[in-house]
């Protein structure tokens, strides 16, 4: 006779929030219809991964692939090749990653509006969105360029262009945040709430996006996210203790959480240096990297996670397919 399981008793709950709105769901919106042709819903964890019963774990994560406004400067060879075809048409970007790569969500990424950058302008951020928004179903997420002023001018265009698509806009910070979150209120979107490691700032975005009337219920909450090997058990750390926070009740910390793993995996040196032939094959190197990070999070709890490689991609789904049957 098998030895009955104790579970831990936990009575807090993370918020479930479902991203994307079709024609039908957005028949009595007030913000107007839809487009997609389906929706996303993460969230609803009742405990710790690997924790309880199958009930206590909430939704399975999801996969967001990015995809960049622009052709991006700094990606090595073995991702760059993935994508090579589609790099100037953001829209066959988007639907390569859904159609042949199993995308849940995209992340449209403005980096090519950074005035470090490219310097796009909002018409430019605007015509890439409504590019993507054509040519793929699934929800989109919006992310700025990281730079304030500039993210100030333009996403409130591009919010306006996707507006009652039920996007998941960001991001807001702390010193930066009333823009996009009356913004967000506005067209009906979700918002990013940016932090660093550092759960008092995570809590008191979200306290100052809702001083100003932004429903917690809309917040998914971002940490500086950490790579393997740099940095990963830290990030780890804190994802977890903002998890049994949540669960413990502090419902300033109950929001689902996204990471950034494709853009932390490859930018260590161990994924994108090609010649370090006793690291192993570069194309094998890379995708593992950037796997095992997503994996790591993804026991932390993470909600959402944005990633780059196809073949990544498959070890993460295949993860998520096993410990959420």
């Amino acid at each position: 006779m098998p030895v009955p399981q104790v579970a831990d008793s936990f009575t807090g709950q993370v918020n479930r929030i479902t991203l994307g709105a079709t024609p039908v769901s957005s028949v009595e919106d007030r913000n107007g219809g839809g487009t997609r042709t389906k929706t996303i819903t993460v969230g609803g964890a009742k405990n710790v991964v690997y924790g309880g019963s199958f009930d206590d774990a909430g939704e399975k994560p999801v996969i967001a692939m990015d995809v960049l406004d622009s052709k991006p400067q700094d990606w090595p060879d073995v991702l760059a090749e993935q994508y090579k075809n589609v790099f100037d048409s953001p829209g066959d970007w988007a639907k390569k990653c859904v159609q042949e790569f199993g995308a849940e969500l995209i992340c449209l990424k403005f980096d090519g509006v950074h005035p470090d950058k490219q310097n796009k302008d909002a018409a430019h951020a605007v015509k890439v969105t409504e590019q993507v928004l054509r040519a793929v179903g699934v929800p989109l997420i919006l992310w700025g360029c990281g730079n304030d002023e500039k993210d100030n001018a333009v996403m409130p265009k591009v919010s306006g262009a996707a507006k009652g698509e039920k996007c998941l806009l960001g991001t807001i910070k702390q010193d930066n945040y009333k823009s996009l979150t009356a913004i967000a209120l506005a067209d009906g979107h979700f918002l990013i709430a940016e932090a660093p490691l550092d759960i008092n700032i995570a809590k008191q975005i979200n306290i100052l996006a809702s001083d100003m009337g932004f429903p917690l219920e809309r917040i998914v909450m971002f940490q500086a996210t950490g790579a393997l090997g740099y940095g990963v058990e830290y990030a780890y750390s804190i994802q977890e203790r903002q998890r049994l926070a949540a669960l413990t009740g502090d419902k300033m910390m109950a929001m689902p959480v996204i990471c950034d793993v494709g853009y932390e995996s490859w930018r260590a040196k161990e994924a994108k240096l090609a010649d370090a032939p006793a690291w192993g094959p570069a194309e094998n190197r890379g995708p593992m990297w950037e796997a095992a990070t997503a994996v790591c999070l993804l026991q932390a709890g993470a909600d959402i996670v944005r990633m780059r490689h196809p073949k990544a991609v498959d070890v993460a789904k295949n993860f998520i397919n096993q410990i959420w049957a």
